[in-house]
């Protein structure tokens, strides 16, 4: 390992957060792609396939769904989906999902990703969420130590059952 790959990289400019706009949409796909999971499961094609357009629509029109960029300048360098999701457990609680988080490479350990988080659960306590909750793969080590260094705790077994189109 060099010593430079734990230097930050040198940017110009403030890190802005804000809801994702239809012309981010490409950005975001090829952050989606951008890691060892999504490039078996994403299809970087640009301009992003009809697939991504229309699930872009429906996030953007759902309220209850906020699908947010984070740029350094014009360059988007991070992204995240967080769910606002009603309950009727724990008295009625509500909840944020955070879901499809991505940093851009040349931002990894910069503070971005932590940044990010930070911004995400502002959001959350600003909705009155009274819990954040997240899932990741189990094979991602990494991404598992950067949520336990923010306070999440792995309190549940998560269970996906993958339903062909």
């Amino acid at each position: 390992m060099s010593t430079t790959e734990n230097i930050p990289p040198p940017h110009l400019g403030a890190l802005q957060f804000r809801r994702a706009l239809r012309e981010d949409l490409d950005a975001i796909v090829t952050l989606l792609a951008d890691d060892v999971l999504g490039n078996r499961r994403e299809d970087a094609t640009l301009p992003a396939r009809p697939c991504y357009v229309q699930a872009f629509e429906a996030i953007d029109r759902d309220p209850n769904q906020f699908l947010t960029v984070v740029s350094r300048g014009d360059e988007v360098v991070g992204c995240l989906q967080l769910s606002f999701i009603p309950g009727l457990s724990r008295q009625g609680l509500w909840r944020g999902q955070i879901e499809s988080v991505r940093i851009a490479a040349s931002e990894r350990g910069a503070g971005t990703g932590h940044a990010l988080f930070e911004w995400a659960i502002g959001q959350c306590r600003e909705r009155g969420c009274g819990l954040v909750q997240l899932t990741t793969d189990k094979t991602r080590s990494d991404a598992q130590r950067f949520y336990q260094s923010l306070g999440f705790t792995a309190t549940h077994d998560g269970m996906k059952l993958e339903l062909a189109p």
